[in-house]
């Protein structure tokens, strides 16, 4: 496979599901877009102007959504949902379902709503049925809004969206998704799960800087979200700053952006998008779950090993935590780190959650280390 990435041979990054490695196009498009600045300064405002359209396009293309213009550009995930949570009007009695697995920005947005007597519902998904089955057992006649990981930040669990989105069609939920651990690691479809909201920061999976992140808003919905945050930039007009006495919010999803976009790193990340079409989504996708089975395999060998994700191909993605029995969990992370792998200390044990450059010489040497490890 073409060497997409630059990175230090003594490292093994395979930690994704956190911060990613920039690929080499992207950083030349950092490099790029700062000579430019440097030498010479906003004089071609107007192509990075088109150069944010162009993002938004890829971005709609990437998790099929029907058009750009539901695409909003915002700082992450958090002040996505955020949006929605101080968008929507609350009546008190109305419930948020969410899992108890979720990482706390897809909690802590919902639970801030009890001053306006919102009830969060925590949803076990570790029961004996199917998780998407406990989650809409929960729902009441006072269920507002489900808001679901598509992957659970650290069992790895990947949720069934579509089943999710015909529940909450049929009870008339809406439903948000946060899909910061799914795209850019396997296909993605809005459409497809009828999601009503999806947010997901650029940073992970689809090999961007922190900082931007996708909101996808329904364009039915648009107009019900009380807007909070107001500036130039959100306006329908926003060519001529003498004549807006009678302002408007965009009809479109840039309604969310009240200011100045952030153009550096519009350039970057829209080089690792166009990195990830071109490569395309279900290589992409079927390289991340060969990875992981791959680990499942190695590391399901070591009698000392448990694995906390789950094996079936359709239930992981790119996510695998394990432990060893026996041994701390914080000492074998020190010890990974200290080897030069790139991972995180996170749920029951240790994530690792590789890419679909990571290299199967990789991965060996990983299911060595570790074996060497469970063994000393």
């Amino acid at each position: 496979m073409k060497s997409y990435f630059n990175l230090d041979e003594n490292i093994i990054h395979v930690n994704h599901a956190a911060v990613a490695p920039w690929p080499v196009q992207t950083v030349e498009a950092v490099k790029q877009f700062a000579e430019e600045n440097g030498h010479r300064g906003s004089q071609r405002y107007g192509a990075w102007l088109q150069h944010e359209a162009a993002l938004r396009d890829k971005l709609a293309t990437l998790i099929n959504a029907p058009s750009a213009d539901d695409i909003a550009l915002l700082k992450n995930t958090s002040e996505g949902l955020s949006i929605i949570a101080y968008g929507l009007a609350w009546q008190a009695g109305d419930e948020i379902i969410i899992a108890d697995e979720e990482f706390p920005s897809n909690r802590i947005v919902w639970e801030s709503l009890a001053s306006q007597g919102v009830k969060v519902i925590q949803v076990n998904l570790s029961g004996s049925g199917s998780p998407e089955q406990a989650l809409v057992d929960a729902f009441s006649d006072k269920t507002r809004l489900l808001s679901i990981s598509a992957v659970q930040y650290a069992s790895g669990l990947k949720m069934d969206l579509i089943t999710l989105g015909q529940a909450c069609q049929q009870h008339g939920v809406l439903y948000c998704v946060d899909a910061i651990q799914q795209i850019g690691a396997l296909n993605f479809n809005s459409q497809a799960i009828q999601a009503d909201f999806v947010v997901a920061d650029g940073h992970k999976w689809m090999l961007g800087p922190e900082g931007l992140a996708l909101f996808y808003c329904r364009s039915s919905l648009r107009a019900e979200l009380k807007l909070q945050q107001y500036g130039w930039h959100m306006l329908e007009d926003l060519s001529d700053f003498n004549k807006m006495d009678n302002w408007q919010p965009a009809s479109t999803a840039r309604r969310f952006e009240c200011g100045s976009p952030n153009m550096l790193c519009i350039h970057a990340l829209a080089a690792s998008i166009e990195l990830l079409l071109e490569v395309g989504m279900a290589q992409v996708e079927q390289r991340v779950l060969d990875n992981v089975q791959y680990l499942i395999r190695g590391l399901s060998a070591l009698p000392a090993a448990q694995v906390h994700s789950p094996t079936d191909r359709a239930r992981h993605g790119g996510i695998f935590t394990f432990s060893l029995i026996g041994h701390d969990n914080a000492a074998l992370y020190e010890w990974l780190v200290n080897k030069g792998v790139i991972c995180a200390l996170r749920g029951a044990g240790i994530r690792f959650s590789p890419h679909f450059h990571n290299t199967q010489a990789q991965l060996d040497q990983l299911i060595s280390w570790i074996t060497d490890y469970s063994q000393s």
